[in-house]
This record gives C-alpha cells, sequence and structure tokens, in this order.
C-alpha cells in the first residue's frame, strides 16, 4: 500500500467513515453533482419541508477543496483520531454516540442562537469545535503549540480557536461558540456530574443506549 493508504486505513473506524463521507460530498459539490442549496441546513426545509437528508448533508461540507479545506481536515483528522484512539480507545460505538448527541444537540440549539435564517448553513464546523473542546478538556494540561507562534496548554484551546476565528474573519464565530456550548455540556454530563455524585432525572445520561451496547465496529 502507498504510504496514503497505510494512513487512511490506520484511522479508527468512526473517523475514517467521517472522513470519507466528508470528501465524497465535497468532491460532489466540486463535481456540480449535487449543489450546494441542496445540502445546507436549514430549520423550515428539514422540519417543514421534510428534507431530513440535510441533518446528514450539513455535517459533512467544509467548502470547496482550497487551503482552507486543507485546513478544516487536518484539525478535523487530529481531534476526532485523537479522541477515538485516546479517550474512546477500544470503545468506537461510545465515540460513535457522543457524535450522535452532539449532531442532535447542535441541531437542536442552532435555530435558537441564530434563528435568521442560512445564518450558520452548514454545521460541520460547530461538530469540530465541539471535538475540539471535548479533546482539550481531557488533555488539559498538555503543553503544544498554536501554528509555531506560541506555546499553551491544551485547555485554552478552544478559546485560542475563537480569538483566531474572529481575528481572520471579523465576524463572531457564532457557530463555533454553539460547538462549545455542546462540547462543554457532554463534558459535563459525561465527566464532571458522575464524579460529583450526581445522577440526573431517570438516572440517564450521555451512555448510549442499552440496545446498542452489545454492538462493536471494527
Amino acid at each position: 500500500m502507498t504510504p496514503l493508504e497505510e494512513w487512511y486505513y490506520e484511522l479508527p473506524i468512526v473517523t475514517r467513515t467521517y472522513i470519507t463521507l466528508v470528501f465524497i460530498e465535497t468532491i460532489a459539490c466540486q463535481l456540480d453533482l449535487v449543489q450546494t442549496f441542496q445540502l445546507h441546513f436549514s430549520y423550515d426545509l428539514v422540519f417543514k419541508g421534510h428534507q431530513y437528508w440535510r441533518l446528514l448533508t450539513s455535517f459533512l461540507y467544509f467548502g470547496g477543496l482550497s487551503i482552507d479545506f486543507i485546513f478544516h481536515m487536518f484539525f478535523l483528522v487530529r481531534y476526532s483520531r485523537t479522541l477515538e484512539d485516546g479517550y474512546f480507545r477500544g470503545r468506537s460505538v461510545d465515540f460513535a454516540w457522543m457524535l450522535l448527541l452532539s449532531m442532535a444537540a447542535i441541531v437542536t440549539v442552532t435555530p435558537i442562537v441564530a434563528p435568521k435564517a442560512n445564518s450558520i448553513p452548514f454545521l460541520s464546523s460547530p461538530l469540530t469545535f465541539t471535538l475540539i473542546y471535548l479533546w482539550s478538556r481531557k488533555n488539559p494540561h498538555m503543553r503544544m503549540q498554536f501554528f509555531g507562534l506560541f506555546v499553551i496548554t491544551a485547555a485554552y484551546l478552544p478559546w485560542v480557536f475563537l480569538g483566531f476565528s474572529l481575528i481572520i474573519h471579523g465576524v463572531w464565530p457564532t457557530g463555533d461558540l454553539v460547538g462549545l456550548m455542546v462540547g462543554h455540556t457532554y463534558y459535563f454530563l459525561d465527566d464532571v456530574w458522575p464524579r460529583g455524585g450526581g445522577t440526573l432525572v431517570g438516572g440517564v445520561r450521555v451512555e448510549r443506549p442499552r440496545i446498542v451496547r452489545s454492538t462493536k465496529l471494527y
């Protein structure tokens, strides 16, 4: 196999599946096989127009093939892979369940914090930010270089990204804030609350339901 093939097949299964779907949708758009207006998230089109595929496709588009797309892929692969191979090691189904819960939360929160139609047309960036936030909370003391400019601890990484996005784009990064909110909620329910002896109403937590607990991904 070529080095690229080896790298691809070394990715954990959930991360590999997500990346594959992202590239399929991106190439389909690049070749004009499908138009982006058919894929973006719209509350009215999904829940009133019954175009339910948008609940998935809006998480798979990061823009056309460009330098910006490469940067998005770098961060997505890096933090998705390290989470699935690290905190969720041997528990890929739990990782997939976390992604599904995060996607559902992002779909729920986005129309509330950004009620203007199409203000956050694609939800891929908020989901990536959720992964970045969770990784930073699971590795809070890790020291890292930010683009080789300065050294920070991982706990501050989401906030550095927020500031960087604000400087580069000149607009408030609402989508990233949605991802941060969702990531913090998951972290609190999965980590902080149980360690404090808390239980949710009815004993419900963020664990995957029993019907899929016996499921294994290879």
